[in-house]
Parts: structure tokens; C-alpha cells; sequence
């Protein structure tokens, strides 16, 4: 263990993609003080050792997102890890699911162009004020909670590893949260299935593990989307359903 006299090892990813063709680590030996954090450390080399290291932080408190990096291998906020929960020697790297911009800073641009893209809310049509039950406001209010830190994006091996149109575990969150107000009038279960690559998903529960809000992305939003999804593509009840509704509302059905 390298955390000696109240010091520790920070390995840090280095490379400008304009000017290096591989990255590469640059370790600074760092104090440790009581309560400190990655992000410390990080902020410790950038003041003392070199002031180019690219990092991107804003509120240190765990609600912006935007330290959002690997350490030792696992995606987490800078801001919320630790030093002395880890011990060793402690690496840290970029987001591997984005594209890098310089060092530790990553292009996630691509999340909020996909969220625009996304179906917004649909009130039905009916008569305010609309009375909702708690529970209802309860579903969907679990995933308002979302930083947009993306980490539930960079743990997703179907987005890491796989070329795919799989828009990722924070979007189909995003698109449950509408789904299931009970005002809104859509079902972007056919979107998700049919455009966003919902089915690649094979649920094994990473992105809610690294999720610094603990919420259940897998739990309640990407298994009863797939769920809908199978009742409207796949249930013979539910298709017959939905081809009485087409018939009265004027739609041809094949």
C-alpha cells in the first residue's frame, strides 16, 4: 500500500488527441488529508504539479454530474469517491463510451441531442386540473432525480463494446419518466424497441449499480419498458387491443 506518511499515489490519463497518438499515465505523489476525495487530489496535482491537465468539475458536491471519470476501472464522481476507501495506487482515466476532448474530459454532447430527440411530454386531452395519485407522482419523480453525471451510459458494455443504436440506460429512464405520468398520452415503448435499440439491453444491473443516485434505472425503468414493449409487439390480447382502437379511430390496419 502506497498511502505513506499520509501520501498517496495519483496516476492520471493523459492525452490531446490533436497532438498525441497514444495516452498515456502521469503520476504525482499527493498529501492526504482527512475526508479527501479524488477530486482533491486531482485539484491538488493541477495547483502544485501542472496546471495543462484538463478536468472537469463544477459543484464538488455531487449534483453536477460533471466530474464523472474512472477510477481504478470503475465509473464514479470524483467528487463523492474517497481517497481512503481505495488505497494503492489510484488511477484515473476519461469515460471510455465518449469521445475524449483532452486528459479527463470526455464529449457528452451526444446524451443531450439524444434527449431532445426524445417524444416530450403529451398531455391527454382531458379537462384541468388533473388529479393524480401519489404513487403515480412517486414512479416518475424517482427518475427526476437524474444528474446526467452519464456513468450509467459509460458502464453499459452494450454502448462500451458493441457497435449498436442503443440509445443507453439514461435515455430509456428519461422516456419512462414520461411514460408513466399518468397525464401523458404517448408510448415510447415502439420508439425505444423499434428506433433506439431497447432489446440489446440484456439487464445485468451495472448502470444502477454505479448510479450516485441510486436509482433503479434497471428495476423500474428499462425492464417495464421492455415489458410494454413485449405486451404491444408480442401479447395477442394486447395487439388485438390496439388494432380495435386503430379501427376507431379511422386508421387502416393491415
Amino acid at each position: 500500500m502506497l498511502m505513506e506518511k499520509n501520501r498517496i499515489k495519483i496516476r492520471i490519463y493523459r492525452k490531446d488527441p490533436e497532438k498525441d497518438a497514444k495516452g498515456y499515465f502521469q503520476e504525482f505523489d499527493v498529501p492526504v488529508e482527512e475526508g479527501m476525495v479524488v477530486l482533491d487530489a486531482v485539484n491538488y496535482v493541477t495547483e502544485h504539479y501542472d496546471q495543462t491537465i484538463a478536468v472537469r468539475w463544477n459543484c464538488k458536491a455531487a449534483r453536477c454530474g460533471s466530474c464523472a471519470a474512472e477510477i481504478n476501472g470503475m465509473p464514479k464522481l470524483m467528487c463523492k469517491t474517497r481517497i481512503d476507501q481505495l488505497g494503492g495506487v489510484v488511477s484515473i482515466e476519461p469515460m471510455h463510451a465518449f469521445p475524449l476532448v483532452k486528459d479527463l474530459v470526455t464529449d457528452v454532447n451526444e446524451n443531450y441531442e439524444t434527449e431532445r430527440a426524445m417524444p416530450e411530454f403529451t398531455p391527454k386531452e382531458e379537462k384541468e386540473p388533473w388529479i393524480i395519485d401519489e404513487m403515480d407522482v412517486l414512479r416518475s419523480q424517482e427518475f427526476r432525480k437524474c444528474i446526467e453525471c452519464f456513468l450509467c451510459q459509460d458502464v453499459c458494455h452494450v454502448i462500451r463494446d458493441h457497435t449498436t443504436k442503443y440509445i443507453g440506460p439514461r435515455h430509456v429512464a428519461k422516456a419512462a419518466s414520461l411514460d408513466m405520468h399518468p397525464a401523458d398520452s404517448l408510448d415510447r415503448s415502439k420508439i425505444l424497441t423499434e428506433e433506439k435499440g431497447l432489446g440489446y439491453c440484456n439487464v445485468t444491473k451495472c448502470c444502477q449499480e454505479v448510479c450516485p443516485e441510486h436509482i433503479k434505472i434497471t428495476d423500474n425503468a428499462i425492464i417495464p419498458e421492455k415489458e410494454r414493449a413485449a405486451d404491444g409487439f408480442y401479447d395477442p390480447i394486447m395487439m388485438l387491443i390496439g388494432k380495435i382502437k386503430k379501427r376507431k379511430n379511422g386508421k387502416n390496419v393491415e
